[in-house]
Parts: structure tokens; sequence; C-alpha cells
């Protein structure tokens, strides 16, 4: 167990308790430095991350530990930067989502191999973002911060919102102004500050990091800036809960959404992670991202064979992915390119299609991002590039409740009068 000491925000000295989590490492030059509320490195400016010590697990009593563990995803406590008591503190404790055998829509897109939908909207704001914030407020509690802030794309402000409402934190928010109006109120609702920004994502998060170096940013933990490196972790418990329901097995395959690439980055560090602890077996296994058309850096970047990704500006239904200079973009390449996967876009079009055909099929209603996600798999299978003989697994991180605007002209079948001629009349026996 690491015990690491910092100064704070306010500057008194602090003892952090956060399990296995040695240091926080650079990504590109591996420099390290003692735990803390900092998220670049001091020496490149390259992005710092999560460095643990994992030594002295035994591979079986771990896998025993963590299948009598709760069900959410604290049983993954011995390997996230958590102390070992996490579970018995205040937190919305998500995760432990169904990951639903999608046996109807197999047949739809011709899948032999087995498909799996990871059906994230249960958490209990209805996205993954609820996994990557319950990370992120034990880091706040350990650094002392006492309001709960971020910048989002909508998803986002509803989990913070949420999780320092539970946890007795103020929060403060920050969005484009013009966000899917379910998503706005859903943010408001659990009493925080609620800030719309005059511009896209990328205005939002540049003020939020202005925010942190001035004054009146003391004492705020931002969950995707000065807290990013132990917010990003929560979502390498989607890789672990993948590979433990399908029986402490690697998927062949795994369709990921694209927004700053994070979760994509997170869930390979998962699957690393499983393999070298030896609670799967190293096998070989593909990556694809997914992002709509409206705003593709990583997929424009990847089919131009570029390394570096070009900054767009984002204009698609699907919000929530809606970053037009995702920070992990060219680790999302490496991913993609390493494990033989694909970056994938698909029109608003398709994403509406894809969203009705997930509903038609599973009964799954998945907001914008599980349509681009669902969509962008159709399109790999029709082109060749994902292979329908495997074992594949979609993620959906949203419920379709939150951009109910995307579907607006679904609606009746049919109004009858309340009697049975008209009934019939209406041709629907």
């Amino acid at each position: 167990m690491a015990v690491q000491t910092f100064a704070s925000t306010t500057d008194s000295a602090n003892t952090v308790d956060l399990g296995p989590a040695a240091a926080l490492s650079c990504r590109e030059c591996g420099h390290r430095v003692p735990l803390g509320p900092v998220f670049a490195c001091e020496e490149c400016f390259g992005p710092l991350e999560i460095a643990y010590d994992f030594s002295g697990y035994d591979t079986e009593e771990l896998r025993k530990r963590i299948e009598a563990g709760p069900a959410n995803i604290w049983r993954y406590a011995p390997l996230l930067p958590v102390p070992a008591d996490v579970a018995t503190k205040p937190n919305l404790n998500p995760g432990w989502t169904k990951l639903v055998q999608a046996d109807n829509l197999a047949r739809e897109l011709g899948v032999t191999g087995g498909l799996y939908v990871k059906d994230d909207s249960g958490n209990p704001t209805h996205s993954f973002k609820d996994r990557v914030v319950a990370q992120a407020l034990e880091a706040a509690r350990a650094f002392g911060f006492t309001t709960l802030s971020c910048s989002s794309t909508g998803n986002l402000a509803g989990a913070v919102g949420a999780a320092a409402a539970r946890a007795g934190f103020r929060s403060c928010v920050f969005i484009p102004h013009d966000l899917e109006q379910g998503k706005i109120v859903m943010a408001a609702v659990y009493g925080g500050e609620l800030v719309g920004i005059e511009g896209n994502y990328d205005d939002v998060n540049r003020f939020c990091s202005e925010l942190i170096g001035d004054p009146a940013g003391e004492g705020w933990g931002f969950v995707n800036v000065n807290l990013r490196p132990y917010y990003a972790e929560g979502s390498k418990t989607l890789a672990y809960e993948v590979c433990e329901q399908l029986g402490w097995r690697l998927p062949d395959q795994i369709v990921v959404p694209i927004a700053s690439g994070s979760q994509l980055t997170k869930i390979d560090k998962g699957l690393q992670e499983l393999i070298k602890l030896g609670l799967v077996e190293d096998k070989p296994y593909k990556i694809f991202g997914a992002q709509a058309a409206g705003c593709s850096p990583v997929s424009t970047a990847y089919k131009a064979g570029h390394d570096v990704v070009r900054p767009q500006k984002p204009d698609t239904i699907a919000k929530s992915l809606a970053i037009g200079n995702p920070a992990d973009g060219p680790y999302v390449l490496d991913i993609a390119r390493r494990t033989g996967g694909a970056v994938e876009d698909v029109t608003d079009a398709q994403v509406v299609e894809a969203i009705k055909l997930l509903a038609r099929t599973e009964g799954i209603f998945a907001e914008t991002a599980g349509g681009v996600t669902v969509g962008v798999t159709k399109k790999l299978i029709e082109d060749g590039v994902l292979d329908p003989s495997l074992t594949t697994v979609v993620l959906n991180t949203g419920d379709g409740l939150k951009t109910l605007d995307a579907v607006a002209g679904t609606g009746l079948t049919a109004t009858i009068r309340p009697s049975l001629e008209s009934f019939r009349e209406a041709g629907l026996v």
C-alpha cells in the first residue's frame, strides 16, 4: 500500500492512502512524481497517469477477493487508486452493469462468433461517467478539496452533480450553453451550480484550465483536469467487468466510442493489467474506435495514416462525443494500430438508424454515443474490417432518454377511437 505526502492547494501537509497507486508517471518520458492533484509532467508537459505497485498479489487469491467483492466497481479496489475501505464511504457505487448477449442484433449484423453489448446506461446517472467520477471523488477526498467541478459535454456534468450531492461536496460544473435540454436538467437537478459557456466543449475546457490557476479555483477538484489521472482510471473497470462477465476471458474485439479518447486507452490499459496479473489468458485482441462524422478528428487521422490528430470544429448530434481536439487522440491511433483494430465514423443519419436498430433488436435505448458505436460496428462488418466470426463487445455508454431530440420523429403508430371497429380500420390486425 502506497502512502505519499504532498503540498495541497492550501499548502498544508497531507497524507494520502490510495491503495496500490505508487506514483504519477509521465506517459511520454516516464518521469515520476509523488501522488497529488497534478496532471502534466514538469519535464516534458506530457500527460501523467497512475503507476501501481501490484507486487505480492497472488493470482488466485486476487480472483477470489474480486469475486467476493460488492456488485460495483469497488470489487476491483485492489487494482484502483482508492483506499481499501472505499466501499464504506458515501459514494454512488457505480458499475457491474449488464453485459447483454445480443443474439437478435447479431443475426441482423451477421455476427456468428458472439455479440455482446456492455450497457452502461444502468449506472446511477445513466452513463459510464459515474465510473470515472467515483474515482475522482476519492482522490478529491484524499487531497482535501471542497468543491467538485468539471468541463462537460453533458453526461459528466450530471455525474459530478450527483456524486457531489451524495458525498456532501459543493459542485460547480461548466458546459457548452447549447447542450441537449435533458442533459441540462439532469445536471441541474442535484442542486449544484451549472454554468453554460458560450462556445463548444474545447472552449469550456480551456476556461476550466484557466480557473485552476486562478485564486478563485482554490480548493476545487476538477475531475477531468487536475484530478484527471485518477478520474481516467475509472474506465479500466469496463475492461475488468467485461472480462469477468465473459468468464475471465478477453474479448476478441471491442468497439469503443471516442470523445477525448481516454476511455479507449484505459480499456486497453485494463486489459493489459489483467494479462500481467494472470487473471486472463494472454491472447490477441482488437480495439476499434467509433466517432461521428461531424466530429471525427481521430478517424480522419487514422484513415490518412497520420500520427498527429488535427482538431476539428464539431457539428454532430452526438454531442457527448463532440470533442474536436481529443487529448488522447494520438494514443488511440497507437492502440488501434498495435492491436490490429481501426477507427471509423458514421453520419448522423446512420447514428439514428443504429439507435433504432439496437432498441428494436435488444430493447436497449442508447443515447447518440451508443448509436455511433453500433453504427460503426455495422459499418466495420459490412466493410470486412471487423470479423463477424469472433467474440465482439460493443459499448453503450449512456441512456437514450438523455438525447430524445435525435429520435424526435419516432411516435405513435396510429391514433384510433376507443372501439374495435376503429382498431381494425387502422390495419393493426
